[in-house]
């Protein structure tokens, strides 16, 4: 496979996936109206789904590449936090007061994470574990949102403002997912014919440069809310993603398809992502992310890509 046909794999996944995500998000929206289920508390529970992320994730530890399977969750995570969060701090600073539990969650959340890293490759029981977590995280959530609407995507939104017959949702909804899975293997694919073809270190275009790719829409789902005023929908949605991330995705992972940890994940990348969270849990505790703390993330995430690179 030419370096060209692996970066057009690459791309091309990536794009496909998010335009996936989103007809996939419209079907599951509308199936829930149909059957009555509460507008408020589907808009919650999906407001954080990022559902190229997780298909790239158990694409990639089906294939044996642990490497971009793992960074689905920490790479992407780290991405979210710093560069999601603090490129939107330093366009349009966060005024925000959420409830102190839903913090907590955010802040312990990326350490339970770190219980599927135990071990060489990620123990099944670990993912059982981060499955129920997050289910109780989300319960926790929708009902901490109920008086603070703050678990709201404008993908979700607008799915919420149409009504859709009972064949399309469903249409949009396998379409969905079968493209999605078909993103997953083109980006997982050309992920790695990029590593072989280029030399790049599996870790780095596992961390750095596919999570990067997958969830760059992430600034605008950051900033877009936040320029209209809505900071609060902004900061939630952080929080749901990476409850998706750290908990959701991390435990199909482990439950379905085990990957092999390197041990920079354990000793850099995990280390780092709770770092992160912890700083950003800071900011958002005093209510106001502005342009220093929005400053100090993206540093972050700098030098946690120098780092990679002196690591290897």
């Amino acid at each position: 496979m030419t370096l060209f046909v692996a970066f057009v794999l690459f791309v091309g996944g990536a794009l496909l996936a998010v335009f996936a995500t989103e007809r996939l998000l419209e079907g599951l929206v509308s199936l829930a109206q149909i059957v009555r289920f509460s507008a408020f508390a589907v808009g919650a529970v999906l407001s954080g789904l990022e559902a190229e992320n997780i298909a790239v994730g158990l694409v990639a530890g089906g294939r044996g590449a642990a490497e971009v399977s793992l960074g689905t969750v920490f790479g992407g995570a780290i991405f979210l936090v710093c560069m999601a969060l603090g490129l939107a701090a330093l366009l349009f600073p966060l005024q925000v007061r959420l409830p102190r539990g839903v913090l907590a969650l955010f802040a312990l959340s990326p350490l339970l994470a770190g219980l599927a890293l135990l071990g060489p490759v990620t123990p099944r029981w670990t993912g059982v574990i981060l499955l129920l977590a997050f289910a109780g995280a989300m319960i926790y959530l929708v009902r901490a949102s109920r008086h603070q609407q703050f678990l709201l995507s404008k993908e979700v939104a607008e799915s919420q403002e149409k009504q859709r017959p009972l064949w399309k949702a469903v249409a949009l909804t396998v379409f969905g997912l079968v493209v999605i899975g078909i993103g997953g293997v083109m980006i997982a694919t050309g992920a790695q014919q990029l590593i072989a073809a280029l030399g790049v270190p599996a870790l780095f275009m596992g961390m750095i440069v596919t999570p990067a790719a997958i969830e760059l829409e992430e600034v605008a789902r950051q900033a877009v809310p936040s320029r209209r005023g809505r900071h609060d929908v902004s900061a939630g949605n952080l929080i749901g993603t990476l409850l998706y991330f750290v908990l959701f995705n991390l435990g199909l992972i482990a439950l379905l398809t085990p990957v092999r940890v390197d041990s920079l994940v354990l000793r850099l990348d995990w280390p780092v992502l709770v770092l992160v969270t912890w700083i950003a849990t800071a900011f958002l505790w005093r209510g106001y992310v502005g342009r220093v703390a929005g400053g100090v993330l993206v540093f972050s995430y700098v030098v946690y890509v120098l780092l990679h690179v002196v690591f290897h």
